[in-house]
């Protein structure tokens, strides 16, 4: 992939690039980029597949392994730990040593660790191969957006963006209905094995195809170093948050989980300070400062992490209610969810075809029929109904809401930044949903398991309608946050953005041109 150079020093506002006029847009990415765009989304697909896949897995990997119920949830979280972990630092290592180079270890690593856990004869083995198929996708999902930042641009960077939101919902939505199916199929008498075996042929194959589709790495690389006290310190920071969250509810919140999130705290404020001295120093930090000083990022992000958090606490809690509320079997609870998948789909074509002068108002508008989503869906379930296609139908319009918010959201950062804060943002991008996810789960999840205890299908029911309503509630913040981003002013000497995407400096510069 392209090179990129190094960040600018401690309190020097980014440059802007100038983006190109979008009535050439058609012509400025020729067919091979959008074939490596299927190759990278391909990868981010079946990274999001193995993060959702073992949840309707677990229960047969427990009774065939013989595991301990701390043990199965080891084998689900330690391939989240070590994803949301380094992903930072995979992001980093892509521009300091090539993307293409990165993206093809991190496929490699993938692959022969979903090998082991195929073959894995005991729960050991299978933990230990998930926490490397984690750290795998950690190397190469990073790339996948940098990719996107780096090879397109204007309109046809919103479009390729919409095909990678939908495969980071498509592919958690996947892993469930592929999961039940492969797992009742028992193919040849395997069980939960094909699962993880089916990642084999197809790494393979994106493995021979990136070779061929992705631009050879320049010589030299991003230059620096890799920042490994940063490294040290963010890892430290996201292992306390994470952990807690993703075992907390499972254990019932003993100290140490209280112990580790509040031990997060200093570790995130001692990442900071470390960052900072590094730029002070004319080092190049693992992320820029510039990257979280603009104010378009940083409600971004807000708004992204609650509607992601939503999001992943609908699959678990959607999943949950269905089998052991409703007795529905995996397949049933695997394939609900599909409506919502096609819907946010949708999200990409139409905000292509949406006019620059509205583009801005977007991620406001997909928070708000994200409320409405939620909110008609526990409406439903207050009318008496418990389950049926009409409220798949209904979870749909969801669906579309959190597409043109994730999209727009997304698109507006990388338009926020110039292209050599691709890396950058790409990991926060990465990490920040990560651990929202793990939030929605660990919050809204346990809430629902909590008023749900008693296994009746009445108070599942409630307490999917509380859920569902906090989650309304949830996206209506998330709405003032977007609309926080669209109207910041510029701060601490960053240039603003316009709603074209660009920087006040490169609009004007455009103007001067023409």
């Amino acid at each position: 992939m392209q090179r990129q150079h190094s960040g600018t020093g401690r309190g020097e506002a980014p440059q802007h690039t100038r983006a190109p006029r979008h009535g050439a847009m058609d012509d400025a990415v020729p067919a091979g980029r959008w074939r490596l765009l299927a190759v990278l989304l391909a990868a981010q697909f079946m990274a999001n597949v193995d993060t959702a896949i073992v949840n309707i897995a677990a229960p047969s990997i427990q009774s065939d392994l013989g595991a301990s119920g701390g043990e199965a949830g080891l084998v689900i979280s330690g391939y989240v730990v070590a994803y949301a972990v380094l992903l930072v630092t995979g992001a980093r290592l892509g521009s300091l040593h090539g993307h293409r180079r990165v993206f093809h270890a991190g496929m490699a690593v993938f692959t022969a660790a979903s090998l082991a856990c195929a073959l894995a004869p005991d729960s050991l083995v299978l933990i230990v191969a998930r926490v490397v198929q984690g750290a795998g996708a950690a190397l190469m999902v990073p790339q996948v957006l940098s990719g996107i930042q780096l090879h397109f641009t204007g309109r046809q960077r919103i479009k390729a963006l919409g095909y990678y939101a939908v495969a980071l919902s498509g592919g958690a939505v996947a892993g469930q209905a592929l999961g039940g199916v492969l797992i009742a199929a028992d193919i040849f008498g395997t069980g939960w094995r094909p699962i993880f075996l089916i990642n084999v042929p197809v790494g393979l194959l994106l493995i021979a195809a990136a070779m061929r589709m992705m631009p050879r790495d320049e010589k030299a690389g991003e230059a620096g170093e890799l920042d490994l006290r940063g490294m040290g310190l963010l890892s430290a920071a996201v292992l306390l948050l994470i952990v807690p969250l993703l075992l907390g509810p499972d254990q019932g919140w003993p100290v140490w989980t209280w112990v580790c999130l509040v031990l997060s705290v200093p570790a995130l404020r001692g990442f900071r300070l470390s960052q900072r001295e590094l730029s002070a120093r004319g080092g190049r930090p693992l992320i820029a400062e510039e990257v979280i000083r603009q104010p378009a990022v940083r409600w971004s992000l807000c708004a992204h992490a609650v509607t992601t958090m939503t999001y992943f606490a609908l699959l678990f809690v959607l999943a949950v209610y269905l089998q052991d509320g409703l007795g529905h079997g995996p397949a049933y609870a695997g394939m609900a969810m599909v409506s919502w998948v096609a819907a946010f789909g949708l999200a990409g074509p139409v905000l292509a075809r949406i006019p620059e002068r509205r583009r801005a108002v977007m991620p406001v508008l997909g928070c708000l029929i994200l409320a409405v989503g939620y909110a008609v869906t526990g409406v439903y379930l207050l009318s008496g109904q418990r389950s049926g296609p009409t409220m798949f139908v209904l979870l749909g319009l969801g669906g579309l809401g959190l597409g043109i918010s994730s999209n727009s959201l997304i698109g507006a950062m990388t338009f926020a930044l110039p292209e050599r804060y691709a890396a950058d943002l790409s990991g926060v991008i990465s990490t920040n949903a990560q651990l929202s996810g793990a939030l929605g789960v660990a919050t809204l999840g346990g809430g629902y398991l909590f008023l749900a205890e008693s296994g009746s299908a009445h108070l599942a029911a409630r307490a999917l309608e509380i859920v569902l309503c906090a989650s309304a509630a949830l996206s209506l913040l998330s709405a003032v946050a977007a609309q926080r981003a669209n109207c910041r002013p510029a701060a601490d000497g960053a240039p603003a953005v316009s709603a074209k995407g660009e920087g006040r400096e490169g609009e004007k510069e455009r103007e001067r041109e023409q």
